[in-house]
C-alpha cells in the first residue's frame, strides 16, 4: 500500500460509506475524530476514548511543538506511544491556532512568525516545518499549513488568503515524505464564495493529495452558508479520496454534511460541552445545571449504553456538576463522545442499507422534539 488506502463501499444519494486504511489501522467512514489537542482527549483515558467507538483522534501541531516539543515526542517513540493511542492519528497543521494569535503573529509568504501563548518566545512555522513536525509526531494524516481566512472578509482578502494557502500547499507536498500507510491532505479555502472554493479545489487536485479537507467554515458564517458552501465544493472533489470537514460540529451539522458527501469530522464540542454540564442526546441537548434535573432518577438517555447512562441518574449528574466534582465532567464527556460515535455508526448503517434519507428525517424529528420532562408521581 502506497500512501493511504480509501475504498468507497456504498453511496446513498450524495452520502458516502467508506473505509480509510492507515499504517495504524482502518477507519470506517463517515467518521468523527475526538480532539486530543495536547496529546490527550480532555478528561478521557485513551482506552475510554476507544470504548466510545472512536477509531482515530486528532492532535495539534501548534500545541505539541510548543509543549512538550516534536523532537522530544519523536525521541520517546512518536505520538502513538507517547499518549498510549495505538490507532490512527490526524494532526492539524497548527495554522488555525497561529492565525488566531492576531496580536502575536506576523504572516509572510515564507510562513508565520509568532509568540508562544505559553511563555512569549518567538517561533516560526513554515509549510516545510509544519510537515516536519507532523512527521516527527508520526501522524498518519498530515494536514497542509494554510491560512484560515477570517470571517467576514472581502472577496479580495478571501482570494488573496486562499491563493497563499494554495502556494503553501504545494510546498507542503514537496516537503512530505511518502510512506506506506501515511498521507497528506490538502485544505480547500475560499470563504463562502463558490468561485473561489472551486478555484481552490482545482489548485489542490492539480497538486494531488491523499485526501481533501474543507477548511474555513464554522467560523461564524452560520449553518445555511456552510451548507451552501459545501454544495458548491464537494461535487468538485475527487470521488475516490476521503473528504474532511474541519472543526464541525453540532450533531445536526454532521448529518447535513454527510448528506452532502463529507466523510470525516472533528470538533471539540462533545468534550467541551461535557466540561460545561451539557449533554447531547437523541432528543437534543440537555443542561445538567438546570434545577429540573435535581430530583430526576432517570438516566440521561435510557437507550444509551455508556457508563454515564447505565450507572448514574440525572439527579446525581446534576449534583456532580453543581458541586464541581471532576467525575461529572468525565462522565458527561464520555457520554457525549459515545453519542457522537453512535450517530456516526447509525449513519454508516443507513447509507449501507440505502435508507439515509429516512435516517435523516427521523433524526431531525427526534432531535428537534426536545427532552422529555420527568412525569410527576
Amino acid at each position: 500500500m502506497t500512501g493511504l488506502g480509501f475504498e468507497l463501499l456504498h453511496r446513498d444519494g450524495d452520502a458516502r460509506r467508506g473505509q480509510l486504511t492507515t499504517a495504524h489501522g482502518a477507519i470506517e467512514t463517515p467518521a468523527f475524530m475526538p480532539v486530543g489537542t495536547a496529546a490527550t482527549v480532555k478528561a478521557m483515558r485513551p482506552e475510554s476514548v476507544r470504548e466510545t467507538g472512536a477509531e482515530i483522534i486528532l492532535g495539534n501541531t501548534y500545541h505539541l511543538m510548543l509543549r512538550p516539543g516534536a523532537e522530544r515526542i519523536a525521541a520517546l517513540g512518536g505520538l502513538h506511544a507517547f499518549m498510549n493511542w495505538p490507532g490512527p492519528i490526524l494532526t492539524d497543521s497548527g495554522g488555525f491556532q497561529v492565525m488566531s494569535l492576531t496580536d502575536l503573529r506576523k504572516l509572510e509568504e515564507s510562513g508565520v512568525t509568532f509568540r508562544s501563548h505559553i511563555d512569549g518566545t518567538y517561533h516560526e512555522l513554515t509549510p516545510e516545518r509544519s510537515v516536519e513536525i507532523q512527521h516527527l509526531l508520526d501522524s498518519n494524516i498530515t494536514m497542509v499549513l494554510d491560512e484560515c481566512t477570517p470571517f467576514p472578509a472581502t472577496e479580495e482578502q478571501t482570494a488573496e488568503s486562499m491563493r497563499l494557502s494554495m502556494r503553501w500547499a504545494e510546498r507542503c507536498k514537496a516537503a512530505f515524505q511518502e510512506r506506506d500507510g501515511y498521507g497528506l491532505f490538502g485544505i480547500v479555502q475560499g470563504g463562502i464564495i463558490p468561485e473561489l472554493r472551486q478555484e481552490s479545489v482545482n489548485a489542490l487536485t492539480g497538486i494531488g493529495f491523499d485526501g481533501y479537507a474543507v477548511g474555513g467554515l464554522a467560523v461564524g458564517e452560520g449553518q445555511d452558508a456552510m451548507f451552501l458552501t459545501l454544495d458548491a465544493t464537494t461535487p468538485f472533489l475527487p470521488t475516490k479520496r476521503p473528504r474532511y470537514l474541519m472543526g464541525v460540529g453540532k450533531p445536526e451539522d454532521l448529518v447535513g454534511a454527510v448528506a452532502r458527501g463529507i466523510d470525516m469530522f472533528d470538533c471539540v464540542l462533545p468534550t467541551r460541552s461535557g466540561r460545561t454540564s451539557q449533554a447531547f442526546t437523541r432528543r437534543g441537548q440537555i443542561n445538567l445545571r438546570n434545577n429540573r434535573h435535581k430530583d430526576d432518577p432517570r438516566p440521561l438517555d435510557e437507550n444509551c449504553p455508556c457508563p454515564a447512562c447505565i450507572g448514574y441518574s440525572r439527579a446525581y449528574l446534576h449534583h456532580l456538576t453543581m458541586a464541581k466534582e471532576i467525575l461529572g465532567l468525565m462522565l458527561l464527556s464520555w457520554h457525549n463522545l459515545h453519542y457522537y460515535q453512535e450517530l456516526m455508526a447509525g449513519m454508516r448503517t443507513a447509507i449501507s442499507d440505502g435508507r439515509f434519507e429516512a435516517f435523516r428525517e427521523n433524526f431531525d424529528a427526534e432531535y428537534m422534539a426536545g427532552d422529555i420532562p420527568m412525569m410527576d408521581g
